[in-house]
């Protein structure tokens, strides 16, 4: 299954943001990577350059290849509604996402992990596609087997994020997937309005 697997740091210091979470190194080095560092001098970004920035950020955020990411782009675009709102709404959607902000890995690809090992359920089934579209009232839950798993408990004891569109329950380890998160409600400091820019040219 392809996915990034190079250092976090290094890609969280090109964007300026801790955007794999809370980092050490990233606060010690929070400068731009390479020789030079804060020491070299960068000109103006051309509109292009900020364009493909908000990209790039937006798949190592969501841990999503370019392929995925322009299919997820397309299917916005074919949808009625602003297509970078929609656009987010359908990364914030995927199962990996959800199993991530209902606080049962600290980290997306941990989530990912989960999902593609066998320890999640969606209304009662196993789902092993990361990137799997959950639709509002599915109910998502770590499998009866997994409940016992200390990464899985560690992870859900040191959480406290709280969603207005997620339901969980901590005791039961299922949360349902109330509704699609509004643009307000999604916390990712992404400009989807470059990426539609980026690919509609």
């Amino acid at each position: 299954m392809a996915r990034y697997t190079g250092p976090k740091t290094k890609i969280a210091r090109k964007f300026g943001e801790a955007i794999y979470g809370e980092d050490k190194s990233f606060e010690k080095r929070n400068f731009p990577p390479g020789q030079h560092g804060n020491a070299r001098r960068r000109g103006k970004k051309s509109e292009y350059a900020m364009q493909l920035q908000e990209k790039q950020k937006a798949k190592y955020t969501y841990g999503i290849l370019e392929k995925q990411f322009r299919n997820l782009f397309k299917k916005a675009s074919a949808s009625s509604g602003i297509t970078g709102e929609i656009l987010l709404q359908l990364c914030e959607s995927r199962l990996d996402n959800i199993v991530y902000r209902m606080g049962v890995s600290p980290s997306r690809n941990g989530a990912r992990q989960f999902v593609s090992h066998r320890h999640i359920t969606v209304n009662g089934e196993i789902v092993s596609i990361p990137s799997y579209q959950v639709k509002e009232g599915d109910v998502i839950g770590v499998r009866e087997k997994s409940k016992s798993l200390i990464a899985i408990q560690n992870s859900l004891a040191n959480n406290s994020s709280v969603y207005e569109w997620l339901n969980f329950n901590i005791d039961t380890m299922t949360g349902t997937f109330v509704k699609t998160p509004e643009r307000i409600q999604i916390p990712e400091n992404i400009n989807e309005q470059f990426i539609v820019e980026l690919y509609s040219k």
